[in-house]
């Protein structure tokens, strides 16, 4: 087992993030990206261990999103967790900063969960419906346009990509066939 590895572990096992934010409106605790940065440079820096987050910007099918990578290193050796968020610039209430801003803390928390095993199965985000019933919500239709993004999307090598993005369209069979094959 490298260094690395052990150190990880250590970082792993050690890390203690509270949910230390509330949201009043949907009434739970959560954790944010910073909350979980304020826990662990401590024991990054007890394990010698440095750590990076960074963003990229990308799109697929029209879509834009965040995709941040968290790396850690012992100096010698790496390990890199991506995840990504959706950005939704028409997001009520808020400007294109802050929905950018607001999709990179996101895809920012679930690398640093992913990085240190942070479960968040039981997390808010996975269950609050933030004051919506629990109906569903119409999917729109796939249209001819995001269909051909897509259509480009899988031929520049990003066909995983659109098969989870189609989840979000009502896609008829003919749709997927052309599409997917």
């Amino acid at each position: 087992m490298s260094n690395l590895t052990k150190s990880l572990i250590k970082v792993q096992s050690d890390l203690k993030a509270p949910k230390g934010q509330r949201n009043k409106f949907g009434n739970y605790n959560y954790r944010s990206a910073e909350d979980i940065l304020e826990a662990v440079k401590p024991l990054l820096a007890k394990n010698n261990l440095a750590m990076q987050v960074s963003d990229t910007v990308n799109e697929v099918a029209g879509i834009p999103y965040i995709e941040s990578m968290v790396i850690v290193s012992d100096g010698t050796d790496q390990v890199v967790v991506t995840a990504q968020a959706g950005v939704d610039p028409n997001r009520k209430g808020m400007d294109i900063a802050q929905c950018f801003g607001a999709s990179s803390s996101y895809a920012r928390k679930y690398a640093l969960n992913g990085m240190f095993l942070i479960d968040d199965t039981k997390d808010a985000d996975a269950t609050n419906t933030h004051g919506k019933d629990s109906a569903p919500v119409a999917k729109p239709k796939l249209t001819k346009d995001v269909m051909l993004k897509m259509e480009k999307a899988i031929a520049d090598g990003k066909g995983e990509m659109v098969k989870e993005a189609l989840n979000k369209y009502q896609v008829t069979a003919a749709q997927r066939k052309e599409l997917l094959g």
